[in-house]
């Protein structure tokens, strides 16, 4: 089953994400190729850039992400440590896999119910209790 891989680069105060997307854009298409890669796409964003590849499988996914150049390139990041990212699925604002559950509106509709009325109780002192079965 083809699964989609993301590597999300944030900017920092010295590079921008959109430059080293710039510098290493076409070795990690070239690796992501060679390597089996069904798809890939680029995203920019205001915080950065997002790669997402699409391979056929984990194999093929874990030898593309040992390849020295792909490692030169995740360790040339803007800031390795904070601003970068890799996980499974689409990046960026794909949205989840799954529709979030909506979130109650606001308003008029989020006021407190007014309470209950007291109900009047039933007056049972004129009844006789039940009498036991005859034998």
């Amino acid at each position: 089953m083809s699964e989609w891989w993301s590597i999300e680069v944030f900017d920092a105060k010295a590079l921008p994400a959109r430059r080293w997307k710039e510098s290493y854009q076409d070795e990690l298409i070239e690796a992501a190729l060679t390597n089996g890669a069904v798809y890939w796409e680029w995203h920019e964003h205001r915080y950065g850039v997002v790669f997402e590849v699409l391979f056929d499988s984990d194999r093929q996914w874990e030898a593309f992400r040992a390849l020295p150049v792909v490692r030169a390139a995740l360790d040339g990041a803007p800031d390795p440590v904070n601003g970068l990212i890799i996980y499974r699925g689409r990046g960026g604002g794909s949205g989840p896999r799954k529709p979030r559950k909506p979130k109650p509106a606001p308003g008029a509709s989020a006021m407190a119910l007014p309470e209950p009325k007291e109900q009047p109780l039933l007056d049972l002192t004129g009844i006789a209790p039940p009498r036991p079965p005859q034998r």
